[in-house]
């Protein structure tokens, strides 16, 4: 298993990473500092959403993202519907919005 950022700098180094290519992002929730899950939704502002969630990958312990809300963009309504599921289930969870007309969610893990 390899180790693991606190939730607080991951966010913090990915709304960075974010802001470093012009995009827009906000932390819509904000979770546990050290432990909370994060979503991410991407929002390409009309044509759909997709929010994606961590996963591990079991044979080697990596860090991975799956597309939470399935393979094809949904709207806004049912993307934040989904999320809130997810607050539900897990109230230490984060929610960061990415606004990006390509929808890049700009993730340097596998996304499956």
């Amino acid at each position: 298993m390899q180790p693991r950022l606190k939730a607080e700098i991951w966010v913090k180094a990915h709304i960075r990473k974010c802001a470093g290519h012009n995009v827009p992002v906000m932390v819509v929730r904000r979770g546990d500092d050290t432990a909370g899950i994060v979503l991410i939704k991407v929002n390409r502002l009309g044509p759909g959403c997709m929010v994606f969630a961590p996963t591990t990958n079991f044979e080697d312990g990596s860090r991975q993202w799956r597309r939470a809300t399935g393979a094809d963009w949904i709207n806004e309504a049912d993307a934040d519907a989904y999320i809130e599921k997810q607050i539900k289930f897990d109230s230490d969870l984060w929610v960061l919005e990415i606004e990006d007309r390509d929808g890049r969610p700009f993730l340097d893990e596998k996304i499956e």
